[in-house]
């Protein structure tokens, strides 16, 4: 298979996976089970779980190993964005080119959707964690990836630094490395945490230089993306303050630092024994992306 071929196989195998649980969602009121479902099936790139997929067959993980995993770590992301369009957090009133959880179903009920994604991601990593010792270090990664200790401290950050005026790299790179890069980490970090841990510091390497590349072509992209391919508002960092790459190095520092980036990922990914074509193709499509 090339790329686009493999990348659509994974994400058809997660996406089934996906709308089975969408599917046996019965909570009550109908409300909070539409507005769970309504973020959750409005598409996107869903690139932790093919993450996760792929790294896993890098390493020889069977992929049903990781598969509630990948599921879970997918509830959490979409959590974070459903609170990060919320009008105290980003407010924007668009996500994947659709109005936003909260335009749709309130504030409250957004917030509540959110939580109650959250809740269910922990709920799965505790079943897992009743498979072995393997299984408990998996989910306790995620779970720390998604707190205090990563994304929601990077979020707290990025909050705090808005309309900073005295930029500098290293709070650039706290945001990065959590608000974004941490929930990039975890998806491969479980299959090596999986498979004996193997490439366990490698892979956490990669994950977190990812993570950054990936937040780099967001900041990139709300100067130069357009909304058809985004599905999300252009040019609101500018307009908030917010401190991101461009801020901090301009916009060909920008380009610069990214494809720095993207070569360290590669790099890593060259010491690693298996086929690793497509995670190295994975890097060229996060770097190159248009949404």
């Amino acid at each position: 298979m090339d790329f686009n071929e493999k990348y659509g196989a994974y994400l058809n195998e997660f996406n089934a996976v996906l709308q089975d649980f969408c599917n046996n969602l019965d909570c009550r009121p109908d409300i909070l089970k539409d507005s769970l479902k309504y973020s959750l099936e409005i598409g996107g790139k869903r690139i932790r779980p093919v993450l996760c997929l792929a790294t896993a067959d890098l390493l020889g993980v069977e992929r049903k190993k990781v598969m509630n995993f990948a599921l879970a770590t997918e509830l959490i992301h979409t959590y974070s964005l459903i609170h990060d369009d919320l009008p105290e957090m980003d407010d924007d009133d668009f996500r994947r080119g659709k109005p936003s959880n909260h335009k749709v179903f309130g504030t409250g009920n957004a917030v509540l959707a959110g939580d109650g994604l959250l809740n269910t991601a922990y709920s799965i990593l505790l079943k897992e964690c009743r498979k072995g010792t393997e299984f408990i270090s998996a989910a306790e990664f995620i779970s720390d990836c998604a707190g205090i200790y990563g994304m929601i401290a990077g979020q707290s950050a990025d909050l705090l630094h808005e309309n900073d005026k005295s930029f500098n790299e290293p709070t650039l790179n706290f945001i990065y490395e959590n608000k974004t890069g941490k929930l990039l980490t975890a998806p491969v970090v479980v299959p090596a945490i999986l498979g004996g841990g193997r490439c366990y510091s490698e892979l956490k390497a990669f994950g977190r230089d990812l993570g950054a590349l990936f937040q780099i072509t967001d900041d990139i992209l709300d100067i130069e993306g357009e909304f058809a391919s985004l599905g999300k508002s252009i040019g609101k960092d500018c307009k908030e303050g917010k401190f991101t790459s461009v801020a901090v190095y301009g916009l060909d520092g920008a380009k610069l630092r990214a494809d720095v980036l993207a070569e360290r990922c590669r790099a890593v990914l060259e010491g690693i024994d298996g086929n690793r074509d497509f995670l190295v193709r994975l890097v060229d499509y996060v770097r190159n992306r248009k949404n």
